[in-house]
């Protein structure tokens, strides 16, 4: 149901963005298409007031030399919007000509600065003008910036006589910067996507890590229940049977209702002291002894153990010990019960005699306990689980093995404060083999 709301939250916020985008993008167009209108009009208006205003020009120039049927429309030819060339039959001094621009342009409104050159087919030669800028001051001036653009940028033909006229700031605006400046919004829109998406994936993981954790607590305090109330009752029934019963007569009850108790208290002394040294861990609380010791002494003291009680499924232990360096600097008591806890899963879960092989070897500055069995095995999916605080491995509908999903989490605490690595390989129905790696002691062999 989260994640549902969650996709749906994420489709409409991405649905409005895009519905925003869309009409921010029309808006844009249509102001862009209003802005191409308006300049276009400008510039019809511009380039007509300057053909107008060089009619008036070359009209002044064939009233002043007595020039008589001269084409006033033919003579104007306009280039491109900021170039035009004319026509004329005299030829003209520069100083007079400037004169003539400068005073028709400004009475035809025509505020840009401009450059005139003047061809004379009679010697072939071209005559280059200033630029000329406009101020409100000075009105019309040349300036000293330079020449303006040189004279091969500028059309020129090759017979008559005619003059040019060019102005440098009307150019026309391209139109890509507008449409890569429409493109950014989407830039914008995936963006957002990208973080919502990113957003939503942490949430639905952290969601579903801390479902996946309430699920083992829940199992953790059922079992922890069940492990706990099992030793309680049998207590219970002895220390019940000892007050009502009479065993005046019969000391042996006695002693075996007594044992019960003794052997139920231990183990329920076991299992609180158990969640109490996990919490320690958890806290950091946790001390270890460390001291120098021999790791084979402690893994035969354990198989000598386990052969002597062969009360679970007549356990079948064996040891392979060929490391030549046993010698490590460890908690002895703790690293005595990782292997403890291995052997006893494996004993646990086995549906056949267990058959337990246990070996070392030397290997990369360190020693090398393998713990085999005969089990059930772990499939692929639990091996990188089993590991986890309160993780038990399914078993479906049985419910005979008992724990609290603490044995291997607690093996792992211990053998990483040791300095040392774990890891399993395990196939189903063939058993598991727990490989434990810990730094040896050297000159101490």
């Amino acid at each position: 149901m989260v994640i549902l709301i969650g996709v749906l939250s994420i489709i409409s916020i991405l649905l409005v963005q895009v519905l925003w985008i869309n009409r921010t993008i029309r808006a844009q167009k249509d102001a862009i298409i209003i802005q191409e209108r308006q300049d276009s009009l400008n510039t019809r208006q511009f380039e007509e007031s300057v053909r107008v205003a060089l009619r008036n020009v070359v009209e002044q120039i064939s009233t002043a030399n007595n020039i008589e049927n001269i084409d006033l429309y033919g003579s104007v030819k306009q280039k491109s919007s900021n170039y035009f060339l004319v026509d004329i039959n005299e030829n003209l001094h520069p100083y007079y000509l400037e004169q003539l621009l400068k005073r028709t342009f400004y009475q035809h409104n025509i505020y840009q600065n401009f450059q005139y050159g003047i061809y004379d087919c009679y010697n072939d030669s071209i005559i280059y003008g200033n630029l000329i800028q406009f101020t409100r001051d000075s009105l019309f001036a040349p300036t000293d910036k330079g020449m303006g653009i040189p004279s091969s940028k500028m059309e020129w033909k090759k017979d008559g006589h005619y003059f040019t006229v060019y102005f440098p700031n009307i150019e026309s605006n391209p139109l890509d910067d507008k449409l890569i400046a429409l493109r950014h919004p989407w830039i914008y829109v995936g963006i957002v996507a990208i973080l919502l998406l990113i957003f939503f994936t942490i949430s639905i993981f952290v969601i579903i890590r801390q479902k996946r954790i309430s699920e083992i607590k829940t199992d953790f305090v059922n079992n922890m229940t069940h492990e706990l109330k099992t030793p309680i009752s049998t207590i219970g029934l002895s220390s019940e049977m000892l007050l009502h019963a009479d065993f005046a007569h019969d000391a042996e009850r006695v002693k075996k209702y007594a044992e019960v108790i003794y052997k139920e208290n231990k183990r329920l002394e076991k299992q609180v002291e158990r969640v109490l040294n996990m919490a320690r861990l958890d806290r950091n609380d946790l001390e270890l002894k460390f001291e120098d010791i021999s790791l084979h002494g402690i893994l035969q003291e354990i198989a000598e153990n386990i052969k002597f009680n062969q009360n679970q499924n007549d356990s079948q232990i064996g040891l392979s010990l060929q490391a030549e360096n046993d010698m490590v600097y460890a908690d002895p008591i703790h690293l005595a019960n990782i292997f403890l806890n291995l052997v006893d899963n494996a004993q646990k879960y086995c549906e056949k005699t267990p058959v337990i092989k246990i070996s070392s070897k030397n290997v990369q500055k360190g020693i090398e306990i393998t713990v085999q069995d005969n089990g059930i095995g772990i499939s692929e999916e639990q091996i990188s689980q089993i590991f986890d605080q309160f993780y038990r491995v399914p078993t479906g509908n049985k419910h005979d093995v008992k724990g609290f999903g603490l044995g291997l989490y607690y093996v792992k605490l211990i053998v990483e404060k040791h300095n040392g690595k774990i890891n399993v390989n395990s196939k189903i129905g063939e058993g598991s083999i727990f490989t434990i790696w810990l730094p040896i002691i050297y000159n101490k062999i």
